[in-house]
């Protein structure tokens, strides 16, 4: 088998499975450990995936988070339903912000339901569903593009931003610890909360398997989001937090789709 087909595998598998052991691969494929070593050190260097002992992830750590082109083959169905909850906060005539993330991507591509609106984002797969789209006003947000984000990134985005307003944005986040949301990156963090500071209102979009998570830059606080959607509810630490806080989640799966 040629290298480039087994680490195609390797990534469907760690798509399917989120992890997967070293181990395993020797057997799956009848190559060497040093073999397997040099292909998860290939993928690692693309920033395909986080080598951990034993074996490789794709799920999010403090200071990783998984390539745009393998987040967006995930979680589809609990990403739409969230999509849905998220329309339900959007009128005809709003200005609306959306940040990167594949979950993001998928709410942005469905904003032709609410027209006509005009759309602020830093989000390569919204700027490209969106582009030419009557009654859409789009402003895509300029910057460094991120390749493994899939959106422009930097201080030329967040000074776009800062001259900007909308009625609502919506931010989504990999990491959420106690009362507090995460981002590994930097500069993502900064675009997100340059949208939170631009808007009147703002949503948290994030999956329930994210709660107890955090990592490396504190995004914001979860009382400074007005609306926090997520799949389905999570453990009940998480919720039992929550509630001492006085915070309301809403669960996507839970509402009817939206007509």
């Amino acid at each position: 088998m040629r290298r480039n087909d087994r680490q195609q595998m390797i990534m469907d598998l760690l798509i399917a499975n989120g992890e997967v052991e070293l181990d395993a691969l020797v057997d799956r494929f009848g190559v060497s450990r040093m073999t397997i070593h040099r292909d998860l050190d290939d993928l690692e260097t693309e920033g395909l995936l986080r080598k951990i002992r034993g074996g490789a992830t794709i799920r999010s750590g403090t200071q990783f988070e998984s390539d745009f082109r393998l987040r967006e083959l995930q979680d589809r169905p609990a990403k739409a339903a969230m999509a849905q909850s998220a329309l339900r906060l959007i009128e005809p005539g709003m200005t609306v912000m959306i940040n990167d993330g594949s979950m993001a991507a998928i709410l942005g591509q469905q904003l032709v339901t609410k027209r006509p609106l005009t759309v602020i984002t830093n989000n390569a797969a919204i700027i490209d569903a969106l582009r030419g789209e009557t009654g859409i006003t789009l402003i895509a947000l300029g910057g460094v593009y991120s390749a493994k984000f899939n959106a422009f990134l930097g201080k030329v985005t967040e000074d776009a931003l800062s001259v900007l307003s909308a009625d609502i944005a919506f931010v989504s986040s990999p990491a959420v610890s106690g009362l507090e949301v995460y981002h590994m990156d930097e500069n993502v963090l900064r675009a997100k909360q340059a949208m939170m500071r631009q808007a009147a209102s703002s949503v948290l979009l994030v999956n329930h398997t994210r709660f107890g998570r955090t990592a490396l830059h504190r995004l914001a606080a979860l009382s400074d989001f007005d609306h926090i959607i997520t799949d389905r509810l999570p453990d009940t630490a998480a919720r039992a937090a929550l509630d001492g806080a006085g915070l309301t989640l809403t669960d996507a799966q839970a509402q009817e789709p939206e007509q």
